[in-house]
């Protein structure tokens, strides 16, 4: 595995990726231990995960365009939330 740091992101950006997140991974924790049985909760957790999970997707890809980070096939970007870096993830 290989890092490489590509850039940066304001303070601000990086709250904002930090908050979408820590959403999404308690959104994913709450989905291993609610049963459908619930359908109402479970309808709105599934929704409440769809768009957190696009809202994240969405923005790397604002991120990505807005500061032309370097990318590779099969590679994902990480940030550091204390340094507000972003490293590029490969697997070599």
């Amino acid at each position: 595995m290989m890092n490489k740091i590509v850039g940066n992101v304001t303070p601000q950006e990086r709250d904002h990726i930090q908050m979408l997140f820590e959403r999404r991974n308690g959104l994913n924790e709450l989905v291993k231990v609610l049963t459908p049985d619930n359908t109402e909760l479970y309808e709105r957790l599934v929704k409440d995960l769809g768009e957190t999970t696009t809202k994240f997707q969405n923005w790397w890809d604002d991120m990505a365009a807005k500061y032309q980070w370097e990318s590779a096939v099969n590679a994902n970007w990480q940030i550091n939330f204390n340094t507000c870096e972003i490293t590029l993830v490969t697997d070599v």
